[in-house]
């Protein structure tokens, strides 16, 4: 986060000025960077782009149509990062009485970056009409507005405000999500199955459904389908499992998990071995996973699925498994001292775990 908020510094913003002037020879770009650049250091991620595009309305000199000409010619020249939100956001802030100039806009300017998160504004204020010009953008020449369909409107998008509507109602993406089902550019493919896993945490049946219908023999349908069930294969939900042909009761035992180790400090690995011997006479296909239940700041556990390995285990066979894994903090996961517990997972269920400790 800090590293995209820097990215809004005052070396972009005389960029962006001197490419306004370029097309707009009128634009006071002094004033604009004066003012955009005012107490920049406190402010968020979020708040310098948002400040941004207030500032930017302030000082663009025409009504909203011929500022967004404007803002399409110098697009073009600017850094293909994560500052080209700024674009469609400037759209969401001051566009939304305007939805067909808008929605053209957002479109355009997907292609230089994203507007998954300015599109939801539109959702937002008029999903119907909005959901209709995204079921059409589904079927685009352009993969980076294929994309835009599918991410804008998952139930679940990060950094976003959840769509109610799609949460409570999932066919409402559905012709979305069938006009991208065998999509030929893995970007696009990676929103479609994380949409439908974001559907699979409310309407698991429901997402199964749909997918079921679709063709498995094509690679890309599979790949979406596959990724799109993660979830629901760690929680070891039956259908899914038996979608790809998981046991769905495994007889196994999880034998002889060791630590190297059950006194941890940051920096160091947490590493572990352990065996999975069958007590079936025939083959089983088993997803191994193994969950760390991670110590929170008010002494609570709190589980996090990690996937191992897939594998067929033969009758009777014993396979021997190794990991080891970094402890680290990192922006989205802090560690505290104390009691920690690694479990083993085979095909959703739990069964063998031993406990550590993190020190200081």
């Amino acid at each position: 986060m800090d590293a995209l908020k820097e990215m809004f510094n005052k070396g972009f913003y005389e960029l962006l000025a001197g490419q306004i002037r370029n097309v707009e020879p009128d634009f006071s770009h002094k004033l604009f960077i004066k003012d955009v650049c005012f107490d920049l250091a406190q402010r968020s991620l979020n708040e310098r782009l948002r400040y941004t595009s207030v500032i930017l309305n302030k000082y663009l000199p025409h009504q909203y149509p011929k500022n967004l000409n404007l803002l399409k010619s110098v697009i073009p020249h600017m850094p293909g990062s994560y500052t080209n939100l700024l674009f469609p956001d400037y759209v969401a802030q001051f566009g939304q009485h305007d939805f067909d100039t808008s929605l053209e806009a957002l479109k355009h300017f997907t292609q230089f970056g994203s507007s998954e998160f300015a599109i939801r504004v539109f959702l937002k204020k008029d999903f119907k009409r909005t959901i209709k010009v995204m079921e059409k953008w589904s079927k685009d020449h352009n993969h980076h507005v294929r994309r835009l369909a599918s991410e804008g409107s998952r139930p679940r998008l990060p950094w976003s405000f959840k769509l109610d509507a799609v949460i409570q109602d999932p066919s409402l993406t559905s012709n979305i999500l069938n006009n991208l089902k065998a999509d030929s550019v893995l970007y696009v493919r990676k929103s479609v199955a994380n949409h439908l896993n974001d559907i699979s945490k409310e309407h698991p049946d429901y997402m199964l459904n749909l997918v079921q219908k679709w063709d498995v023999s094509n690679a890309h349908s599979a790949w979406i389908i596959k990724h799109a069930s993660r979830t629901l294969i760690k929680k070891g939900h039956a259908g899914s499992l038996a979608v790809f042909n998981f046991e769905k009761n495994p007889k196994l035992k999880v034998k002889a998990l060791k630590l190297q180790s059950n006194q941890i400090k940051l920096g160091e690995y947490l590493s572990f071995e352990f065996d999975i011997v069958s007590e079936k006479n025939k083959n089983q296909k088993l997803v191994v996973d193994y969950l760390i239940h991670y110590r929170k700041k008010s002494g609570e556990l709190s589980p996090k699925v990690f996937k191992l390995k897939e594998v067929d285990l033969g009758a009777q066979q014993n396979m021997h498994f190794a990991k080891k894994q970094l402890i680290k903090d990192f922006t989205t996961r802090k560690h505290y001292p104390g009691k920690h517990l690694l479990e083993i997972q085979v095909n959703g269920q739990r069964l063998l775990s031993s406990a550590f400790e993190i020190i200081a």
